[in-house]
Formats: structure tokens, sequence, C-alpha cells
């Protein structure tokens, strides 16, 4: 094959609209799905966003007492002796959609955690680490009882998924091609993402399981005794805010988005949660924990996910890239994953665009970024009552607000009026809500695109990043309707700690970040190494599929600075299983492409990623303030550079973390965009 082509999906989103004429229009759908005209697809007229109610139903609150699981040994309240025992089952539940016809609430089947009865998203659990006196470890049983004899929504069985593996691919040895979900049910692996677990209760995507656990991945075997549903979950950690969400291999993104996610909080002696805590930090009830998401659904309230021809971004994925999937795969041209999702519709805890009623005080919250590939950049708007749109002649100048943490704790605080929020990241925020008038109605606005991230937002964004008549750049409302009371409001900023960073030396590794085309011509992110050690002279940039060798085997208590090269245009937030590290800094670097190199797909076949010769002439690359990194992460936002300058090489960016493995076994780490840890740009470390 002849030099690699580095055509971009922004690029190709610009192509298919502009470029493709008559030929591609008529099915062109994902950049014109918010129209007031609802629109077919394979399943019938969609749900219209901008025809939805806006901040009517109340935002529920994943802190309040009564959405925590109650373990098996409390009330609910942080336990000294956490156990809990979760269902993953199917469930109905209304989001606020409403039948337009009749105004009615629309009910939508969903998938969900819980005890007696399960939700979308999955209750709060909340402990306490082991330095404030709980317990050393939380146990969760995650018991499987998905016995849908399908999935709920469109499977691409060509992709490698848990009912794939076969051969050298299977490390039991057992045939997996020979289970289905119709026979044997919906795999499942829950990841409690940021936790420091080990090997065996880390949710690898090999260690699935099917409903009672019939089906096993082929990584058990390797846990002693055997099978077990019964995870255990380091507590000798600082206050942090975790997540848990299912992992399975190649359906993460179908799993997470039929409802399987929830979120997870670590207390300790300085952040209690409790009125009183030492920090004087806002507590329940001003403390709001929201899981934000985005989605499409059909007139009648049902999920839907783009995967055949005529459904939105096919034909931006599909048939504007050539790839070509062969009928007896793939019948009548799907069910195929695509690169990448844009839901039509916000979420928050499982409703759409709802609001909360506060005092003019302050407030924190907790927020995760839950959605599949979807960037958001936050602000919060004053507008006059009752107004939905951010944009109204009412609205304010965006209100200042504090960033006070991350995903794994407390950082330096710093005030901003603009966050930058990556999928699977988590933000630690204050907002004082006496800034505004009684009765005024603030709105979280959202200025990210819908599109992949290239770190340009607001009003840098072209046309074509953007849905037409877009409801996605408002999130909820919070209405400043209640009188404020009598519990103290102590909120200051200069008495929290600042962040100290991961101390002790470091050895260096080098990573890097492509995008490739899989055995049928799809895009695929990959990722790979960065080999030879003078950085000034030839280098060899390398890609590799999942399954194959292991590259990455830092030693057990070392601590290592990763340097991670994104030869893509866009941004990808990088997520790594068991540690939190410290963001240091970042370099713009050049490069070539030379041509392409074969990559083994999971089927035998070969797909095609970019051969980079060298990488060279760095210099730094500060990013803007709208950016939060002053705090322990499991999450970093690898930036893009030019990949196609005007003249000159190509350039990326790379960006280097630090960390500190202190237990040993077999993680991952990986694109946090779930459709790409999907398709193969996800891959093995291991600690030895």
């Amino acid at each position: 094959m002849g030099e690699f082509d580095m055509f971009t999906r922004r690029q190709l989103l610009q192509y298919s609209a502009f470029a493709a004429g008559a030929y591609l229009l008529p099915s062109h759908l994902f950049l014109r799905q918010a129209q007031a005209v609802a629109l077919l697809s394979n399943v019938g007229l969609l749900s219209d966003p901008a025809l939805q109610p806006k901040f009517v139903e109340l935002a529920p609150n994943a802190l309040d007492p009564t959405f925590l699981f109650k373990d098996l040994n409390s009330d609910g309240r942080p336990s000294k002796l956490p156990n809990f025992n979760i269902r993953l089952s199917e469930t109905e539940q209304q989001t606020g959609l409403i039948n337009l016809k009749n105004r009615k609430k629309l009910w939508t089947r969903v998938w969900g955690y819980g005890n007696k009865t399960v939700s979308w998203p999955g209750q709060t659990i909340q402990v306490v680490s082991s330095s404030a006196g709980g317990a050393d470890e939380t146990i969760v049983r995650w018991r499987n009882e998905l016995l849908s004899r399908q999935h709920l929504l469109p499977l691409d069985t060509n992709l490698h998924w848990c009912y794939s593996l076969h051969g050298e691919h299977s490390a039991n040895g057992v045939d997996y091609r020979n289970f289905s979900i119709k026979e044997n049910g919906v795999p499942i692996s829950t990841h409690l993402h940021g936790g420091n677990s080990d090997f065996q209760f880390d949710g690898n995507p090999e260690f699935f399981y099917s409903p009672y656990a019939k089906v096993t991945g082929p990584q058990w075997d390797f846990v002693d005794g055997g099978f077990t549903d019964r995870f255990r979950y380091n507590n000798d950690v600082p206050a942090n805010h975790l997540w848990y969400h299912d992992h399975a291999l190649g359906i993460t993104r179908l799993n997470v988005y039929a409802g399987l996610a929830g979120q997870y909080f670590v207390r300790d002696e300085f952040d209690t949660g409790q009125a009183n805590n030492p920090l004087n930090l806002p507590a329940y009830p001003y403390e709001l924990a929201y899981l934000i998401q985005d989605r499409m659904f059909t007139e009648t309230g049902a999920l839907f996910y783009p995967a055949f021809p005529g459904d939105p971004a096919y034909a931006d994925f599909i048939t504007g890239e050539g790839a070509i999937l062969p009928p007896e795969l793939f019948p009548n041209g799907g069910p195929t994953a695509l690169a990448e999702f844009f839901g039509d519709h916000i979420v928050v805890n499982g409703k759409i665009w709802p609001k909360a009623n506060v005092e003019p005080r302050h407030y924190r919250m907790r927020l995760v970024n839950g959605c599949d590939s979807r960037f958001m950049v936050l602000q919060f708007v004053a507008v006059a009552p009752q107004v939905t749109d951010p944009k109204h002649s009412s609205a304010g100048a965006p209100l200042p607000f504090w960033v006070i943490g991350s995903d794994q704790g407390l950082g330096t605080p710093r005030q901003t009026d603009t966050l930058v929020f990556e999928p699977g990241g988590r933000y630690d925020v204050v907002i004082d809500f006496s800034q505004v008038p009684a009765g005024s109605r603030v709105i979280m606005k959202n200025l990210g695109g819908d599109t992949p991230f290239g770190g340009t937002f607001g009003d840098d964004l072209a046309p074509e990043d953007l849905f037409d008549d877009r409801q996605t750049d408002r999130v909820m409302a919070f209405d400043v309707v209640k009188p404020k009371s009598g519990v103290p409001d102590n909120f200051n900023p200069g008495s929290l700690p600042s962040y100290a960073g991961v101390s002790g030396g470091a050895s260096t590794r080098r990573v890097a970040l492509f995008e490739g085309m899989d055995q049928f011509g799809r895009l695929q992110p990959l990722l790979g190494t960065v080999k030879d050690g003078n950085l000034n002279t030839t280098n060899v940039a390398t890609a590799y599929a999942w399954f194959q060798s292991t590259t990455e085997t830092p030693a057990a208590d070392s601590t290592e600075i990763w340097e991670i090269y994104n030869f893509t245009a866009d941004a990808h937030p990088i997520h790594l299983h068991l540690v939190n590290f410290e963001i240091l800094d970042r370099q713009v670097f050049e490069y070539q492409v030379t041509g392409s190199q074969m990559t083994h797909q999971h089927d035998g076949m070969t797909g095609e990623a970019p051969e980079i010769s060298f990488v060279k002439k760095f210099s730094p690359a500060p990013v803007g303030p709208e950016y939060f990194e002053a705090a322990p992460r499991d999450m970093v936002m690898a930036l893009p550079g030019n990949p196609e300058p005007e003249s000159g090489n190509p350039t990326g960016q790379m960006v280097r973390i630090k960390a500190h493995f202190n237990k040993s076994g077999q993680y991952v780490w990986h694109c946090h965009i779930l459709s790409h840890e999907d398709h193969e740009m996800m891959r093995i470390f291991q600690v030895v």
C-alpha cells in the first residue's frame, strides 16, 4: 500500500457534508440531527431534542442519602465495614422525555445496578478511608443478571469482543466463538474507575463473566481459587471521587450506554462529607454529584445507537471512509461499530436537561463526564427566570467558580470561568450562587462542539462542528429560589491544601497514539510505542493491537514518567488503571510519516497504521486556564498538534505524566473515548 493517508475525522465530516455533493447528502444525517423535523433511521423516527422539555425535571443528587447504596452493615451512611450486594439487570425508567402527541412521559428500557430495584445510573457507593478509621477494603458482589437474549443495542460481532476470542487470543484455550448472548446472556466486567485495586478485581476487559458466571473470561483461570464475582477494593487511599462502569471487552461502549455506570466516593478525616468537616467544604445538601452523559432516543423513548446505513454518522464513518463491509458479516450493512458517538440529548443522572433548586450560597459539585466521545467545555451563566437558552439576551458574563480537585481528590484550588471536561474525567468545583439576584436561573453551559475535540471550542468552532438547532450547548439549570438556611457557609479556598505531586526519581517510558484502518477500512485508533533513546535523531513509532505482546512492563513499587505522543488530529482522554499520576508538562514535536505499517487484527486479517520515522524539535506547549491539571489524576488529555501544516513537518503534542506502580499484576491503559477503547485503542501493562 502507498503512503498512509492522514485524513482526519473532522475533515471527513466536512468532506461528506460539502464535497461529496448529492451522492452523500441524502443519507448524511450526522450534522443535521437536531432539526425541528424528526429524523428517520433504521428504527423509525428519532426524538427531536429541540422539542423536548428543558429544565423541568429535578436532577437527582447522587449524594442524597436516599440514593446511597445501603451496605450489609449500615443504614447507607459511610460504613466502617462496607459490604455491598449489587445486581445488574434490566428495568424501565422515565428520563423526562415526553410523547409530543399527548405530552405524556415516556418510559425507556435500560440496564442498571441496584439491590431490589436497579437504576440508571446506579446508586452511589460511599465509604470511609482506612486512614479515617474505615475498613481496609470494600467488598462488592457484582451479580450479573442480564439474561437478555440479545443486546439492548446493535452489537457488532466482528469487533474484537468477549465472544470472539479464540486460538492464541484465548489464554485458557476456550473458543469463545461457541458462545452468544442469545444462548449465554450478556457478559460484563465491572471496573472501579480510579480504584487502586488488585488486578483480579480491576475490571480487566478479559475478566468478563456471563449471567451467573456460566461463561468466564480467559483471565479468570489466573485467580487463586477460580472465578469470583465478589470484588475487593482498597480503602487505604485519600478522599477521592471514583466511578464504576462496565468494561467488558469490545462492548464497553454499549454496556455503559445501556446504563451501566454509577459513582463511588471515598471520605477521609479531612474531606469527611459531613457539615463539620475541617476544610469547611460544603456538605450535603450543599454537595451535589452529577454524572453527565449524551444520548439519542427514538420518538417512543427507546435508546438509539447508530449502527446501520441511514443512521446518523454511518455515512461519515463507513461510506465516506471507503470502508467495505462484507454482506456475509454485516447483513444489511450492519450492525457496525462507528468511530465515535455524539448524542443530541444531554442527560444528567438519568434525566434530560434537568434542574436543581438552590439557595444563594456556595455549592460543591462533583462532576463526571460519562459520555462516549464528547468533550465538554463548561461555563455557568445567569439568565432570567424560566429561560432555557444560554445565549438568551438576558444572559450575563460567565460566573467565576473554583476548581478544587479532580479525579483522585483535592488539588491546588484555582478560580476560573471556563473548564474543559474530558470523557472519563471528574472535577470538583465550588460555585457561589449568591453572585446572582434571588430568583435568577443559572445555566451550566457547554461551549464544546459536537465533533471530535481538537482543543477548539466556543466562538472558534466552525459551523460543521455543531449540530443544527443544537441543544447540546446546555447541560442543566440551577434556579436560585430557595431561602438561605442557617447552616454556616464558610467555604474558603485559601484554607485548602495544595497538590504536592508524585515524589521520587523516575525512569522514562515513551508511548504513542495513532489512527489507522482495520481490515474493513474503518477508522481504527491504536496505541503503541516510541523507541530508540535519542529523540533528536531517528526514532520509530510502532502501533499495536490489543492482543499483541505487552510492551509496558513497569516494576512493582517503581515510579515512571510516561511520555505520551499524540500522532492524531484529535484529543484523546488517556486513562491508566491502578495508579494516580501527576501531569508534568507538555511539548510540541515534529515528525514524519514515511508510509504505512501492517497491523494484525484479531481475526487474522491485517489493517493499516502510519509509519512514523522520527520525532524531533521539541518546544513547550502550555495549556490555557480552561484546563485544570494541578491535582492527582487518573485521566490526562493527550492534545493534538497540527498533522497537516501548510509547510514543514506535521506536529504532534507530547504530555508527560508521573506515576507510582504499587501493585503487581495485569492492568490496562486506554483512551476513554469508549468507541475507541472498544476498537483496539487499549493495551495491557504488566506490573512485574
